[in-house]
């Protein structure tokens, strides 16, 4: 697939060459002549061919997230990408005695 691809720009690119350097063409017809015959079809042609992979690798992580989700939040922090911090009652702050009195 991709080797057609870049065989459809390589000529796009060379009909480009050849309307720029053409006696009565123009550097902004080569211009032109690029993006309409080559970048722009080969743009859509690989994105409407992506599609299926596009959609299958959403299903993907939307079937992860539920699973994850399914597994408890632990799971899903952790399959977020996030640690896992264990929940622990407050603790009180140690108790700090004064210190001994100085001097007579």
């Amino acid at each position: 697939m991709y080797l057609v691809a870049i065989a459809w720009i390589y000529v796009a690119l060379m009909m480009a060459v050849a309307e720029a350097t053409h006696a009565n063409g123009s550097v902004l017809g080569g211009v032109v002549t690029f993006l309409l015959y080559g970048l722009g079809p080969v743009a859509l042609v690989m994105y409407l061919l992506g599609t299926p992979h596009r959609r299958a690798a959403r299903r993907a992580a939307e079937a992860a997230a539920a699973q994850a989700q399914a597994a408890g939040p632990v799971a899903a922090a952790e399959a977020a990408g996030a640690e896992a911090v264990p929940v622990s009652a407050p603790q009180d702050p140690p108790a700090t005695t004064p210190p001994p009195p100085s001097g007579p």
